[in-house]
């Protein structure tokens, strides 16, 4: 049955896309399990899928997948361990518990329904601000609880809900040579770069990006010997920090507005991705048991 299922959905792909009209997040969307593959992150971060995707388990001894109704609790085999590890370095800080797990993928990765562009590939995982201290929330909590955020002056600064536990957390995540990057506010970066008294090496994989003051986001490497996944290119040389700071000081002081062109042409709207935009093997794990 799945597999005529299966077989049915790639007919319907096929008929609906000559014009248009089915955009590869329905297909991907739609999938309520991973494909029975072996693991493999196709594409790219924003343009791909995952085949083989393994499921976070909803609780664990020292984490807890929030917002279930969402099913994004799937990624890479590197990824689930990734977390895992990382959530018993978390167990270990003065007033953590674990970690609140946020949006990795789809079970077949692609585009998302709804919010982000990335998190296609299984290789990455908004990681909760808010230390857990309780572990055995129920799916109804899971929904209604909210993370907090760590920002100040539109993410110019940190608050007082920063610790010293996120910047070991966070020290701790980048210093596993398995990630790429790790997105947060500006503001926490520069507070990181002001704080770090020891080896600054692992600051240059702390990246200032907008938002991402109630979660931070961790991005890792394609898997060694992945073929058909395609890294984002390595952040730059040094620390990092000075380029924090004009972030900071861009939001403190922003400059003025550039002039508008009256005769630019105007930017065309972003289309939804189809399926025949996507990596061709993202067919195959849609079809997939």
């Amino acid at each position: 049955m799945k597999q005529l299922l299966a077989s049915l959905l790639f007919v319907f792909y096929l008929t609906s896309t000559a014009s248009g009209e089915t955009a590869a997040k329905q297909l991907f969307g739609a999938k309520p399990s991973g494909s029975n593959q072996q693991p493999a992150a196709i594409g790219s971060y924003a343009k791909g899928c995952v085949a083989g995707a393994v499921q976070l388990p909803e609780t664990g001894a020292t984490w807890q997948a929030m917002r279930l109704s969402r099913n994004r609790n799937w990624g890479h085999p590197e990824t689930i361990d990734f977390i895992e590890k990382l959530s018993r370095f978390a167990a270990r800080q003065r007033g953590w518990d674990g970690l609140y797990i946020g949006d990795i993928s789809q079970p077949r990765g692609g585009p998302m329904l709804s919010g982000h562009r990335s998190h296609q590939i299984g290789l990455d995982v908004d990681i909760w601000m808010l230390p857990p201290d309780k572990l055995d929330l129920n799916s109804r909590q899971r929904e209604d609880l909210s993370s907090i955020s760590m920002r100040r002056a539109n993410g110019a600064f940190v608050n007082n809900s920063w610790t010293t536990q996120h910047h070991a957390l966070l020290r701790a995540a980048a210093k596993d040579k398995r990630v790429a990057r790790i997105f947060v506010f500006p503001g926490a970066k520069v507070q990181m770069c002001k704080d770090e008294t020891g080896d600054r090496r692992w600051l240059r994989k702390i990246r200032p990006w907008w938002g991402h003051h109630y979660h931070f986001h961790v991005r890792l490497k394609c898997p060694k010997g992945a073929r058909g996944c395609s890294n984002q290119a390595a952040p730059p040389k040094g620390d990092g920090c000075a380029a924090a700071q004009t972030w900071v000081d861009d939001i403190l002081n922003p400059p003025p507005p550039k002039p508008v062109d009256p005769n630019a042409p105007k930017p065309k709207p972003r289309r939804d991705y189809t399926l025949a935009d996507l990596p061709k093997q993202c067919a195959s794990v849609l079809q997939s048991n």
